[in-house]
Protein backbone atom coordinates (compact mmCIF):
# COMPACT_ATOMS: atom_id res chain seq x y z
CA UNK A 1 0.00 0.00 0.00
CA UNK A 2 2.72 2.67 0.95
CA UNK A 3 4.45 1.46 -2.68
CA UNK A 4 1.42 2.75 -4.20
CA UNK A 5 1.18 5.94 -2.69
CA UNK A 6 4.55 6.68 -3.31
CA UNK A 7 4.15 6.08 -7.24
CA UNK A 8 1.00 8.22 -7.44
CA UNK A 9 3.09 11.10 -5.48
CA UNK A 10 5.61 10.89 -7.74
CA UNK A 11 3.08 10.60 -10.79
CA UNK A 12 1.47 13.25 -9.74
CA UNK A 13 4.98 15.18 -9.15
CA UNK A 14 5.85 14.79 -12.67
CA UNK A 15 2.63 15.91 -14.23
CA UNK A 16 2.78 19.25 -12.08
CA UNK A 17 5.92 19.61 -13.53
CA UNK A 18 4.98 19.07 -16.91
CA UNK A 19 2.64 21.75 -16.18
CA UNK A 20 4.90 23.89 -15.10
CA UNK A 21 7.61 23.41 -18.12
CA UNK A 22 5.35 22.70 -21.04
CA UNK A 23 3.45 25.74 -20.83
CA UNK A 24 6.80 27.80 -21.33
CA UNK A 25 7.12 25.69 -24.57
CA UNK A 26 3.94 25.89 -26.03
CA UNK A 27 4.11 29.71 -25.73
CA UNK A 28 7.41 30.13 -27.54
CA UNK A 29 5.74 30.67 -31.20
CA UNK A 30 2.84 32.62 -30.19
CA UNK A 31 4.69 35.05 -27.56
CA UNK A 32 6.99 35.30 -30.72
CA UNK A 33 4.30 36.29 -32.88
CA UNK A 34 2.95 38.54 -30.02
CA UNK A 35 6.31 40.26 -30.14
CA UNK A 36 6.52 40.77 -34.07
CA UNK A 37 2.99 42.04 -33.93
CA UNK A 38 3.64 44.62 -30.98
CA UNK A 39 6.34 45.64 -33.32
CA UNK A 40 5.24 45.85 -36.56
CA UNK A 41 1.90 46.98 -36.58
CA UNK A 42 0.80 49.82 -38.31
CA UNK A 43 -1.63 50.94 -36.23
CA UNK A 44 0.15 50.98 -33.44
CA UNK A 45 3.09 52.51 -34.75
CA UNK A 46 0.60 55.72 -35.51
CA UNK A 47 -0.20 55.91 -32.39
CA UNK A 48 3.74 55.79 -31.61
CA UNK A 49 3.43 58.99 -33.79
CA UNK A 50 0.80 60.40 -31.40
CA UNK A 51 2.64 60.41 -28.77
CA UNK A 52 6.10 61.60 -30.07
CA UNK A 53 3.44 64.61 -30.37
CA UNK A 54 2.53 64.90 -27.82
CA UNK A 55 6.08 64.80 -26.59
CA UNK A 56 7.04 67.56 -28.66
CA UNK A 57 3.86 69.39 -27.20
CA UNK A 58 5.20 69.27 -24.12
CA UNK A 59 8.63 70.62 -24.59
CA UNK A 60 7.49 73.90 -26.78
CA UNK A 61 5.01 73.91 -23.51
CA UNK A 62 8.20 74.33 -21.49
CA UNK A 63 9.75 76.49 -23.72
CA UNK A 64 7.58 79.67 -23.52
CA UNK A 65 8.91 79.99 -19.84
CA UNK A 66 12.18 81.04 -21.94
CA UNK A 67 12.89 84.72 -23.18
CA UNK A 68 12.54 85.26 -27.24
CA UNK A 69 14.44 86.29 -29.50
CA UNK A 70 13.53 87.75 -32.61
CA UNK A 71 14.85 90.11 -34.95
CA UNK A 72 12.21 92.66 -36.23
CA UNK A 73 13.18 95.04 -39.34
CA UNK A 74 11.38 97.26 -41.34
CA UNK A 75 12.02 99.96 -44.45
CA UNK A 76 9.45 102.86 -45.55
CA UNK A 77 9.41 105.15 -47.75
CA UNK A 78 6.85 107.87 -48.99
CA UNK A 79 6.08 110.78 -51.03
CA UNK A 80 2.97 113.45 -50.86
CA UNK A 81 0.85 113.55 -48.01
CA UNK A 82 0.45 116.41 -45.38
CA UNK A 83 3.51 118.89 -44.61
CA UNK A 84 3.89 121.12 -41.91
CA UNK A 85 5.45 124.14 -42.66
CA UNK A 86 8.51 126.02 -40.90
CA UNK A 87 8.82 129.81 -41.40
CA UNK A 88 12.54 129.49 -39.85
CA UNK A 89 13.83 132.14 -42.93
CA UNK A 90 11.04 134.59 -42.02
CA UNK A 91 12.05 134.37 -38.13
CA UNK A 92 15.74 134.15 -38.28
CA UNK A 93 17.00 136.33 -42.04
CA UNK A 94 15.90 139.54 -39.96
CA UNK A 95 17.95 138.85 -37.25
CA UNK A 96 20.69 137.50 -39.44
CA UNK A 97 20.50 140.68 -41.69
CA UNK A 98 20.81 143.21 -38.47
CA UNK A 99 23.88 140.93 -37.30
CA UNK A 100 25.27 140.98 -40.36
CA UNK A 101 25.00 145.15 -40.40
CA UNK A 102 26.29 145.28 -36.68
CA UNK A 103 29.33 142.92 -37.27
CA UNK A 104 30.25 144.81 -41.04
CA UNK A 105 29.99 140.94 -41.97
CA UNK A 106 28.25 138.36 -43.97
CA UNK A 107 28.57 135.40 -41.48
CA UNK A 108 25.09 135.00 -41.05
CA UNK A 109 23.62 133.75 -44.27
CA UNK A 110 20.04 133.63 -45.39
CA UNK A 111 17.97 130.67 -44.75
CA UNK A 112 14.93 129.26 -46.66
CA UNK A 113 11.66 128.30 -44.79
CA UNK A 114 11.39 124.09 -44.14
CA UNK A 115 8.55 121.68 -44.91
CA UNK A 116 8.68 119.05 -43.01
CA UNK A 117 6.36 115.58 -44.62
CA UNK A 118 4.31 113.53 -41.97
CA UNK A 119 5.47 110.60 -44.06
CA UNK A 120 8.85 109.31 -43.81
CA UNK A 121 11.35 108.76 -46.70
CA UNK A 122 14.36 106.41 -46.94
CA UNK A 123 13.17 104.98 -43.61
CA UNK A 124 14.30 102.29 -41.50
CA UNK A 125 14.35 100.11 -38.39
CA UNK A 126 16.14 97.22 -37.65
CA UNK A 127 16.15 95.78 -33.55
CA UNK A 128 16.22 92.50 -31.70
CA UNK A 129 13.73 92.73 -29.64
CA UNK A 130 13.59 90.11 -26.39
CA UNK A 131 10.40 89.73 -24.51
CA UNK A 132 10.15 87.04 -21.01
CA UNK A 133 6.57 87.01 -19.65
CA UNK A 134 7.29 87.47 -15.54
CA UNK A 135 3.90 87.14 -14.44
CA UNK A 136 1.63 84.65 -16.69
CA UNK A 137 -0.35 81.72 -15.19
CA UNK A 138 -1.52 80.22 -18.42
CA UNK A 139 1.75 78.83 -18.95
CA UNK A 140 2.25 77.00 -16.16
CA UNK A 141 -1.18 75.85 -16.59
CA UNK A 142 -0.90 74.79 -20.28
CA UNK A 143 2.76 72.86 -19.03
CA UNK A 144 0.61 70.44 -17.05
CA UNK A 145 -1.50 69.72 -19.32
CA UNK A 146 0.54 68.54 -21.94
CA UNK A 147 2.31 66.53 -19.40
CA UNK A 148 -1.01 64.83 -18.91
CA UNK A 149 -1.32 64.99 -22.85
CA UNK A 150 1.86 62.80 -23.09
CA UNK A 151 0.23 60.36 -20.26
CA UNK A 152 -2.83 59.94 -21.79
CA UNK A 153 -0.97 59.16 -25.27
CA UNK A 154 1.06 56.59 -23.71
CA UNK A 155 -1.63 55.01 -22.15
CA UNK A 156 -3.49 54.86 -25.79
CA UNK A 157 -0.81 53.33 -26.76
CA UNK A 158 -0.76 50.44 -24.03
CA UNK A 159 -4.44 50.24 -24.50
CA UNK A 160 -4.11 49.46 -28.26
CA UNK A 161 -0.95 47.14 -27.22
CA UNK A 162 -3.37 45.04 -25.25
CA UNK A 163 -6.05 44.71 -27.89
CA UNK A 164 -3.62 44.20 -30.42
CA UNK A 165 -2.43 40.64 -28.32
CA UNK A 166 -5.76 39.59 -28.00
CA UNK A 167 -6.13 39.80 -31.68
CA UNK A 168 -2.80 38.10 -32.65
CA UNK A 169 -3.73 35.68 -30.49
CA UNK A 170 -7.49 34.94 -31.26
CA UNK A 171 -6.11 35.07 -35.18
CA UNK A 172 -3.98 32.71 -34.67
CA UNK A 173 -5.94 30.23 -33.01
CA UNK A 174 -8.67 30.52 -35.94
CA UNK A 175 -5.74 29.78 -38.14
CA UNK A 176 -4.55 26.63 -36.47
CA UNK A 177 -8.66 25.54 -36.25
CA UNK A 178 -8.56 26.25 -39.89
CA UNK A 179 -5.98 23.51 -40.78
CA UNK A 180 -7.40 21.31 -38.57
CA UNK A 181 -10.83 21.40 -39.96
CA UNK A 182 -8.96 20.77 -43.25
CA UNK A 183 -7.51 17.91 -41.86
CA UNK A 184 -10.96 16.81 -40.51
CA UNK A 185 -12.00 17.21 -43.83
CA UNK A 186 -10.00 15.89 -45.97
CA UNK A 187 -9.84 12.40 -43.78
CA UNK A 188 -13.61 12.78 -43.58
CA UNK A 189 -13.16 12.55 -47.85
CA UNK A 190 -11.01 9.16 -48.00
CA UNK A 191 -13.55 7.92 -45.94
CA UNK A 192 -16.03 8.66 -48.34
CA UNK A 193 -13.98 7.53 -51.17
CA UNK A 194 -13.33 4.63 -49.63
CA UNK A 195 -16.71 3.50 -49.06
CA UNK A 196 -17.43 4.70 -52.68
CA UNK A 197 -14.98 2.14 -54.14
CA UNK A 198 -16.12 -0.19 -51.77
CA UNK A 199 -19.78 -0.07 -53.50
CA UNK A 200 -18.48 0.05 -56.53
CA UNK A 201 -16.33 -3.28 -55.81
CA UNK A 202 -19.65 -5.31 -53.71
CA UNK A 203 -22.31 -3.70 -57.24
CA UNK A 204 -19.69 -5.25 -59.69
CA UNK A 205 -19.68 -8.76 -57.59
CA UNK A 206 -23.07 -8.84 -57.38
CA UNK A 207 -23.53 -8.29 -53.90
CA UNK A 208 -24.28 -4.58 -53.19
CA UNK A 209 -26.26 -2.31 -54.72
CA UNK A 210 -26.66 0.47 -57.32
CA UNK A 211 -28.22 3.11 -54.25
CA UNK A 212 -25.46 2.70 -52.00
CA UNK A 213 -23.06 3.89 -55.18
CA UNK A 214 -25.01 6.60 -56.00
CA UNK A 215 -25.08 8.05 -51.91
CA UNK A 216 -21.13 7.13 -51.91
CA UNK A 217 -21.23 9.80 -54.80
CA UNK A 218 -23.37 11.87 -52.97
CA UNK A 219 -21.10 11.83 -49.31
CA UNK A 220 -18.11 12.47 -51.73
CA UNK A 221 -19.25 15.42 -52.92
CA UNK A 222 -20.45 16.99 -49.50
CA UNK A 223 -17.10 16.00 -48.23
CA UNK A 224 -15.60 17.35 -51.17
CA UNK A 225 -17.45 20.76 -50.92
CA UNK A 226 -16.75 21.27 -46.82
CA UNK A 227 -12.77 20.77 -47.71
CA UNK A 228 -12.90 23.19 -50.04
CA UNK A 229 -14.59 25.88 -47.84
CA UNK A 230 -12.15 25.13 -45.20
CA UNK A 231 -9.12 25.49 -47.52
CA UNK A 232 -10.80 28.90 -48.33
CA UNK A 233 -10.93 29.67 -44.67
CA UNK A 234 -7.49 28.97 -44.15
CA UNK A 235 -6.57 31.21 -46.32
CA UNK A 236 -8.47 34.04 -45.15
CA UNK A 237 -7.16 33.05 -41.54
CA UNK A 238 -3.73 33.04 -42.67
CA UNK A 239 -4.03 36.74 -44.62
CA UNK A 240 -6.01 38.35 -41.55
CA UNK A 241 -2.86 37.33 -39.26
CA UNK A 242 -0.62 38.36 -41.40
CA UNK A 243 -1.67 41.44 -42.09
CA UNK A 244 -1.94 41.56 -38.28
CA UNK A 245 1.79 41.90 -38.24
CA UNK A 246 2.47 43.73 -41.00
CA UNK A 247 3.96 40.97 -42.62
CA UNK A 248 3.54 39.59 -46.58
CA UNK A 249 0.16 37.82 -47.67
CA UNK A 250 1.85 34.42 -48.17
CA UNK A 251 4.30 34.65 -45.47
CA UNK A 252 4.09 31.10 -43.95
CA UNK A 253 3.01 30.60 -40.10
CA UNK A 254 4.73 27.96 -37.42
CA UNK A 255 1.88 25.73 -36.29
CA UNK A 256 3.82 24.48 -33.37
CA UNK A 257 1.81 25.43 -31.28
CA UNK A 258 1.22 22.80 -28.17
CA UNK A 259 -2.46 23.35 -27.52
CA UNK A 260 -2.46 20.60 -24.64
CA UNK A 261 -0.29 22.72 -22.57
CA UNK A 262 -2.01 25.90 -23.17
CA UNK A 263 -5.28 24.43 -22.13
CA UNK A 264 -3.00 22.80 -18.76
CA UNK A 265 -2.68 26.86 -17.86
CA UNK A 266 -6.24 27.84 -18.89
CA UNK A 267 -7.72 25.45 -16.24
CA UNK A 268 -6.02 27.11 -13.65
CA UNK A 269 -7.21 30.33 -15.02
CA UNK A 270 -10.92 29.39 -13.99
CA UNK A 271 -10.05 29.53 -10.37
CA UNK A 272 -8.28 32.75 -10.69
CA UNK A 273 -9.87 36.18 -10.02
CA UNK A 274 -13.04 37.14 -11.74
CA UNK A 275 -12.58 41.10 -11.13
CA UNK A 276 -11.27 43.96 -13.72
CA UNK A 277 -8.11 44.84 -11.73
CA UNK A 278 -8.31 49.35 -11.53
CA UNK A 279 -5.00 49.56 -13.15
CA UNK A 280 -6.19 49.17 -16.54
CA UNK A 281 -5.34 50.94 -19.00
CA UNK A 282 -8.81 52.28 -20.04
CA UNK A 283 -9.06 53.82 -16.73
CA UNK A 284 -5.96 55.27 -16.14
CA UNK A 285 -6.60 57.30 -19.49
CA UNK A 286 -10.15 58.24 -17.74
CA UNK A 287 -8.62 59.66 -14.46
CA UNK A 288 -5.87 61.53 -16.15
CA UNK A 289 -8.63 63.32 -18.21
CA UNK A 290 -10.00 64.27 -15.40
CA UNK A 291 -7.11 65.72 -14.23
CA UNK A 292 -6.87 67.78 -17.38
CA UNK A 293 -10.51 69.07 -17.35
CA UNK A 294 -9.66 69.76 -13.06
CA UNK A 295 -6.51 71.58 -14.44
CA UNK A 296 -8.41 73.24 -17.49
CA UNK A 297 -10.76 74.36 -14.72
CA UNK A 298 -8.39 75.88 -12.38
CA UNK A 299 -6.81 77.83 -15.26
CA UNK A 300 -10.00 79.67 -16.43
CA UNK A 301 -10.51 80.39 -12.73
CA UNK A 302 -7.62 82.40 -12.65
CA UNK A 303 -8.74 84.73 -15.59
CA UNK A 304 -8.38 87.86 -13.46
CA UNK A 305 -4.32 87.06 -12.66
CA UNK A 306 -2.86 90.15 -14.29
CA UNK A 307 0.15 89.16 -17.10
CA UNK A 308 3.10 91.01 -17.07
CA UNK A 309 5.85 90.78 -19.89
CA UNK A 310 9.30 92.65 -19.85
CA UNK A 311 10.59 93.68 -23.53
CA UNK A 312 14.11 95.22 -24.71
CA UNK A 313 14.91 96.40 -28.22
CA UNK A 314 18.36 96.69 -29.45
CA UNK A 315 18.75 98.41 -32.90
CA UNK A 316 19.01 101.06 -35.19
CA UNK A 317 16.87 103.55 -37.16
CA UNK A 318 17.39 106.51 -39.93
CA UNK A 319 16.21 107.89 -42.43
CA UNK A 320 18.83 107.88 -45.80
CA UNK A 321 20.43 103.99 -44.23
CA UNK A 322 22.64 105.21 -42.02
CA UNK A 323 24.40 103.90 -39.55
CA UNK A 324 26.00 105.28 -36.23
CA UNK A 325 25.99 106.61 -33.08
CA UNK A 326 22.92 108.69 -33.51
CA UNK A 327 21.18 105.88 -34.97
CA UNK A 328 21.54 103.29 -32.52
CA UNK A 329 19.25 103.06 -29.12
CA UNK A 330 17.84 100.81 -27.01
CA UNK A 331 14.29 100.28 -25.89
CA UNK A 332 13.16 98.69 -22.61
CA UNK A 333 10.02 98.40 -20.81
CA UNK A 334 6.70 96.44 -19.01
CA UNK A 335 3.67 95.14 -20.20
CA UNK A 336 0.95 94.70 -18.09
CA UNK A 337 -2.56 93.29 -19.06
CA UNK A 338 -5.57 93.20 -16.54
CA UNK A 339 -9.15 91.96 -17.71
CA UNK A 340 -11.84 94.86 -16.75
CA UNK A 341 -14.73 93.50 -18.35
CA UNK A 342 -15.75 91.22 -21.58
CA UNK A 343 -18.97 90.53 -21.31
CA UNK A 344 -18.47 87.73 -18.67
CA UNK A 345 -17.40 85.42 -20.90
CA UNK A 346 -14.63 84.51 -18.70
CA UNK A 347 -17.80 82.95 -16.07
CA UNK A 348 -19.05 81.52 -18.65
CA UNK A 349 -16.65 79.49 -19.79
CA UNK A 350 -16.16 78.41 -15.93
CA UNK A 351 -18.91 77.09 -15.99
CA UNK A 352 -18.62 74.97 -19.24
CA UNK A 353 -15.39 73.68 -17.63
CA UNK A 354 -17.24 72.24 -14.67
CA UNK A 355 -19.28 70.67 -16.92
CA UNK A 356 -16.59 68.82 -18.99
CA UNK A 357 -14.93 67.93 -15.73
CA UNK A 358 -18.26 66.04 -14.21
CA UNK A 359 -19.50 64.77 -17.61
CA UNK A 360 -15.32 63.17 -17.49
CA UNK A 361 -16.07 61.47 -13.80
CA UNK A 362 -19.54 60.30 -14.95
CA UNK A 363 -17.64 58.77 -17.60
CA UNK A 364 -14.90 57.22 -15.38
CA UNK A 365 -18.09 55.54 -13.27
CA UNK A 366 -19.38 54.14 -16.22
CA UNK A 367 -16.05 52.51 -17.90
CA UNK A 368 -15.47 50.95 -14.06
CA UNK A 369 -19.42 49.58 -14.52
CA UNK A 370 -18.93 48.42 -18.10
CA UNK A 371 -15.66 46.77 -17.44
CA UNK A 372 -16.61 44.84 -14.51
CA UNK A 373 -19.62 43.63 -16.51
CA UNK A 374 -17.17 42.97 -19.60
CA UNK A 375 -14.69 41.40 -17.05
CA UNK A 376 -17.22 38.84 -15.74
CA UNK A 377 -18.96 37.96 -19.27
CA UNK A 378 -15.46 37.04 -20.20
CA UNK A 379 -14.86 34.87 -16.91
CA UNK A 380 -18.26 33.34 -17.83
CA UNK A 381 -17.70 32.43 -21.63
CA UNK A 382 -14.33 30.95 -20.78
CA UNK A 383 -16.30 28.59 -18.12
CA UNK A 384 -19.03 27.78 -20.77
CA UNK A 385 -16.48 27.50 -23.69
CA UNK A 386 -14.15 24.79 -21.06
CA UNK A 387 -17.43 23.19 -20.27
CA UNK A 388 -18.88 22.58 -23.84
CA UNK A 389 -14.85 21.45 -24.65
CA UNK A 390 -15.03 18.60 -21.94
CA UNK A 391 -18.00 17.61 -23.61
CA UNK A 392 -16.99 17.56 -27.48
CA UNK A 393 -14.41 15.14 -25.30
CA UNK A 394 -16.95 12.85 -24.63
CA UNK A 395 -18.52 12.96 -28.01
CA UNK A 396 -15.95 12.31 -30.13
CA UNK A 397 -14.66 9.05 -28.34
CA UNK A 398 -18.18 7.81 -28.01
CA UNK A 399 -18.36 9.04 -32.02
CA UNK A 400 -15.26 6.99 -32.54
CA UNK A 401 -16.39 3.74 -30.96
CA UNK A 402 -19.79 3.85 -32.62
CA UNK A 403 -18.27 4.01 -35.69
CA UNK A 404 -15.44 1.03 -35.20
CA UNK A 405 -18.48 -0.61 -34.36
CA UNK A 406 -20.30 0.19 -37.11
CA UNK A 407 -17.77 -0.31 -39.86
CA UNK A 408 -17.08 -3.84 -38.39
CA UNK A 409 -20.72 -4.72 -38.16
CA UNK A 410 -21.03 -3.77 -41.90
CA UNK A 411 -18.55 -5.48 -42.76
CA UNK A 412 -19.56 -8.28 -41.24
CA UNK A 413 -22.62 -7.58 -42.58
CA UNK A 414 -25.11 -7.16 -40.03
CA UNK A 415 -25.23 -3.09 -40.73
CA UNK A 416 -26.28 -1.42 -43.43
CA UNK A 417 -24.24 1.21 -45.85
CA UNK A 418 -26.65 3.95 -44.08
CA UNK A 419 -25.79 2.82 -40.88
CA UNK A 420 -22.26 3.20 -41.45
CA UNK A 421 -22.87 6.70 -43.18
CA UNK A 422 -24.74 7.97 -40.05
CA UNK A 423 -21.74 6.66 -38.05
CA UNK A 424 -18.89 8.58 -40.35
CA UNK A 425 -21.18 11.59 -40.16
CA UNK A 426 -21.31 11.72 -36.65
CA UNK A 427 -17.14 10.78 -35.86
CA UNK A 428 -17.05 13.90 -38.26
CA UNK A 429 -19.29 15.90 -36.51
CA UNK A 430 -17.55 15.07 -33.15
CA UNK A 431 -13.73 16.28 -34.79
CA UNK A 432 -15.32 19.44 -35.82
CA UNK A 433 -17.03 20.36 -32.56
CA UNK A 434 -14.09 19.41 -30.32
CA UNK A 435 -12.00 21.32 -32.80
CA UNK A 436 -14.06 24.22 -32.22
CA UNK A 437 -14.38 23.58 -28.75
CA UNK A 438 -10.84 23.79 -28.10
CA UNK A 439 -9.87 26.76 -30.16
CA UNK A 440 -12.97 28.82 -28.66
CA UNK A 441 -11.46 27.59 -24.87
CA UNK A 442 -8.56 29.62 -26.06
CA UNK A 443 -9.89 32.56 -27.43
CA UNK A 444 -11.95 33.04 -24.65
CA UNK A 445 -8.61 32.64 -22.53
CA UNK A 446 -7.55 35.29 -24.90
CA UNK A 447 -10.32 37.72 -24.41
CA UNK A 448 -10.01 36.78 -20.49
CA UNK A 449 -6.76 38.01 -20.32
CA UNK A 450 -7.74 41.06 -22.18
CA UNK A 451 -10.19 42.41 -20.05
CA UNK A 452 -7.97 41.11 -16.50
CA UNK A 453 -5.27 43.04 -18.38
CA UNK A 454 -3.11 39.89 -17.17
CA UNK A 455 -0.70 40.13 -20.28
CA UNK A 456 3.03 41.68 -19.40
CA UNK A 457 3.22 44.80 -21.52
CA UNK A 458 7.12 45.63 -21.94
CA UNK A 459 8.04 49.49 -22.14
Amino acid sequence: MRTVLITCKITLLGFALLAVQRPAVAQDVLERYVAEGLEGNLVLKQRHVSLEKATFALKSAKSLFLPAINLQAGYQTADGGRNIPLPIGDLLNPVYSTLNQLTQSGRFPQIENETINFLPRNYYDAHIRTTLPLINTDIGHNKRIQTQQVQLSALEVDTYKRELVKEIKTAYFNFLGALRAVEIYRSSLGLAEEGLRTNEKLVANGKGLPAYVLRSNSEVAAARAKLTAAELNTQNARLYFNSLLNRSEDATIDTAYQQESALLQIAGMLHGPQGTPAEREELKSLAVAIGIRETALHMDRQYAVPKLNAFLDLGSQSEGFQFNGQTRYYLAGLQLEFPIFNGNRNKYKIQQSRLDLLDARLQLEQAQRQLELSGSVAYHNLQSAWQNYQSAKSQLEAASAYQRLITRGYQAGSNSYIETVDARSQYTSAQVALMIGTYEVLSAAAALEREQASYPLTP
